[in-house]
């Protein structure tokens, strides 16, 4: 039977999609090796996964969080990522925008840009766009998913493929360390691999709860993106990856290819 200092660490690390060691110990007033032990054995369960320094959610938790939930997590670290990715579009350009929360930050710190042609299968999306006159805005057809506004489904995909643009900014749920993209949604999965056939730079847009997250889609591979942008260094395994894949990776307190 686990310790009530067990189940907070686990609500903390699900609260936050990643804790760091220091972090955990001030919150629960122990020492960081009263911590380190209570990791390794969860790890040892599955129920997170050990990184230098900290822990987050391990192959237990297979599923999806929340929508309001996942909204306000690494809310800062989000925006941040969204800043950056909003630097590397210029105006008059093309995209696709996903599903996921992180993509809607980036979203909000286009809206300083002009003349941006947006297809979205992502009503959150659509919505913050909706007052830019000089933005063009499609959504795409298809079943909406009312927990969080994204719209799946074969019609979903069959009006993807009718376009082609400039950038996809692509969200996911988890990136192994092996670089493989994650999901939690197959009709979703395919809309989104629609979208990679369709444009020509993939923009992958991920904060630190995602790396090393599991789920039980396969979307694709790290190899497939034209640049990830993140908010804390890769583990050494997924960087080995992306560096012979040669993916740059823009880390958001950065502003340089990682």
């Amino acid at each position: 039977m686990r310790q009530p200092r067990h189940e907070r660490i686990i609500q903390l690390v699900k609260q936050n999609g990643y804790m760091s060691i220091d972090a955990l110990a001030r919150e629960l007033d122990v020492t960081p090796q009263t911590i380190r032990r209570d990791i390794n054995m969860l790890a040892e369960e599955d129920i997170l996964r050990r990184y230098h320094g900290g822990a987050g959610l391990g192959s237990n938790s297979v599923q999806n969080e929340d929508y309001v939930k996942r909204k306000n997590w690494n809310q800062q670290e989000k925006d941040r990522i969204a800043m950056l990715v909003a630097d590397h579009i210029p105006d008059n350009s093309s995209l696709f925008m996903n599903i996921g929360t992180t993509v809607e930050s980036v979203a909000r710190s286009l809206l300083n840009h002009s003349g941006l042609k947006i297809i979205t299968n992502n009503l959150n999306v659509a919505s913050i766009f909706a007052g830019r006159e000089e933005f063009e805005v499609t959504i795409a057809g298809g079943t909406v998913r009312q927990r969080d506004g994204g719209i799946i489904g074969e019609a979903t995909i069959d009006f993807i493929r009718q376009f082609k643009v400039d950038y996809a900014v692509m969200g996911i749920s988890g990136i192994d360390e092996d670089g493989t993209l994650l999901d939690f949604d197959y009709r979703e999965v395919r809309v989104a691999q629609a979208m990679i056939e369709h444009a020509r730079k993939i923009y992958l847009v991920a904060d630190h709860s995602k790396i090393g997250r599991n789920a039980v889609v396969k979307l694709g591979h790290i190899s497939q993106v034209s640049a990830m942008f993140t908010d804390i260094p890769l583990p050494e395994s997924l960087q080995q990856q992306v560096d012979a894949a040669g993916v740059n990776v823009y880390l958001a307190n950065e502003t340089a290819p990682a």
